[in-house]
């Protein structure tokens, strides 16, 4: 299961660091970092979620209020948003 996070979407929030740590605030830029995540596509950020986090990951997918967030199995079928 991999979690893809698109920054340039993002507004600003941080709904998503309060209920994952795969998620943190940059301050500076006014939009979260997704840990550990390599850049795929100009602002789209992916990693695999680890299946202790895989609960709080689609969590933070479903609270993002402008779906930046997508959790997507490993056959890469979105399972949030």
């Amino acid at each position: 299961m991999r979690v893809e996070y698109d920054r340039d979407t993002c507004i600003g929030m941080f709904q998503c660091v309060d209920e994952w740590e795969g998620f943190e605030k940059n301050v500076d830029d006014g939009k979260a970092d997704l840990v550990d995540a390599e850049e795929t596509d100009d602002g789209v950020f992916v990693r695999e979620i680890p299946e202790d986090a895989e609960f709080d990951a689609k969590f933070a997918a479903r609270v993002c209020p402008v779906e930046a967030i997508r959790v997507l199995d490993d056959d890469g079928e979105q399972l949030v948003p």
